[in-house]
């Protein structure tokens, strides 16, 4: 890649360097051209790019029409990740600036970016910039990066983001390193800016959660789930809701602001139940509310213990994680969804509502519905989908890009 000045013009007295050059099918070029921003390995059939990971790649169709330009990951799944299609493009501060200033445009506009704000800012690879999501919190920006190819253009990227959101500190999470055995994932690293304290407190419409910025594997709130937190707000008025994998209690809190009558969370960690208290309390609601109960064990289990109680609600919220493993028990969204669905239609009231989710991305929106037909079907019960929701505006997907649409929400009648 050519070297660049701070204000992203060449720098004429350096070398140039020629750039590589790789040619692909011209049926991966129609998926580039439609918006796919990924050139998979296996698609590449054994070939090699004489250049190391990060390196700038133009991408050739099959008679050398140009089609992309791309950064080179040397392992993984992915090898070439496009940032541009427009020929001799670089990936350096006048991008970067070009880029995130456009996702900020649209974002003032059609999504909540007020002070106390939690919305994503830069979705990565389909905004144009590889392997990377930058996330807002109350003043303070979160970038997550993926792959080793973003420390290639991290500095100008956190230019480009200073300049454009004047944040109040900005944190890196380097999610592509693997934690140390035996040693948790440590916290984010604080690129610039003012350190963070120990809570932000985040606003969704009149709700109000406290997150932890730092925090190094959820920070307490996934803000992709926000348009099934309105959903269940509008139905919560005078409901029993029961919270399955309930986490910092985001849908609880959210029932319990929005008047359900009875709130059970249910989560094997006993420190998520803490959050949901702190959540509880920032919304004015006492942390011992006698109408929230919080249950810590195995989701399973605890749904089979209601259902012989013939304890029942009126709401049911399941949104598991993709895969977990906890106690000797194991559960992916793939091969268990239906029997989770089973599980949670024992403990609905016939004509009440399954929320049910999943951000399993290799889960297409058939499979899902198969699952949750399957599963309420295999007791003889009857499942009505009133609702499909997915990802808010600030979490878009590059039309042609499908990997990018991984979040799946139903609003289920159960008879």
């Amino acid at each position: 890649m050519q070297s660049h000045k701070k204000n992203g013009a060449p720098d004429r007295g350096a070398p140039r360097r020629r750039e590589a050059t790789i040619r692909i099918s011209n049926e991966i070029a129609k998926h580039l051209c439609a918006g796919h921003p990924w050139v998979y390995r296996d698609s590449l059939k054994g070939r090699r790019i004489d250049q190391a990971s990060s390196r700038v790649v133009d991408i050739l169709e099959s008679g050398g029409a140009f089609v992309a330009r791309a950064l080179y990951e040397t392992e993984g799944p992915i090898a070439l990740r496009v940032f541009s299609r427009t020929p001799g493009r670089d990936l350096g501060e006048a991008h970067l600036l070009e880029v995130v200033e456009a996702a900020a445009r649209w974002r003032r506009v059609e999504c909540d970016v007020g002070p106390e704000a939690c919305l994503r800012v830069l979705n990565g690879d389909s905004e144009g910039v590889p392997a990377v999501s930058v996330d807002y919190y109350g003043g303070y920006l979160v970038v997550c990066a993926y792959s080793v190819v973003v420390e290639s253009y991290l500095s100008a990227l956190l230019a480009a983001l200073e300049k454009t959101w004047r944040p109040l500190g900005v944190y890196l999470q380097r999610r592509y390193l693997p934690p140390d055995p035996g040693k948790p994932r440590p916290p984010a690293e604080l690129l610039s800016g003012s350190e963070v304290p120990t809570e932000v407190i985040v606003r969704e419409g009149t709700v109000r959660f406290a997150v932890d910025v730092t925090a190094p594997s959820g920070t307490g709130l996934f803000a992709d789930m926000r348009l099934g937190r309105q959903k269940l707000a509008e139905l919560a008025a005078g409901k029993r809701l029961l919270n399955c994998f309930s986490y910092a209690g985001a849908f609880s809190v959210v029932g319990a602001v929005h008047g359900a009558r009875e709130v059970v969370s249910v989560d094997s960690a006993s420190r998520a139940h803490g959050r949901a208290r702190r959540n509880l309390a920032i919304n004015g609601m006492a942390e011992d509310d006698k109408r929230c109960e919080f249950v810590t064990g195995d989701t399973f289990a605890t749904l089979a213990r209601f259902a012989e109680r013939k304890r029942f609600f009126d709401l049911v919220v399941v949104d598991p994680p993709t895969f977990s493993s906890a106690k000797g028990t194991t559960f992916s969204a793939l091969k268990d969804y239906g029997r989770l669905m089973r599980a949670a239609a024992e403990v609905v009231e016939p004509g009440g509502v399954i929320l049910a989710a999943s951000n399993a991305a290799k889960m297409s929106d058939e499979d899902f519905e198969k699952a949750i037909a399957g599963g309420i079907g295999d007791l003889g019960r009857r499942a009505l989908i009133t609702a499909r929701l997915g990802q808010p505006a600030d979490y878009p997907a590059a039309a042609g890009f499908p990997e990018a649409k991984y979040l799946k929400i139903a609003v289920v009648r159960v008879f």
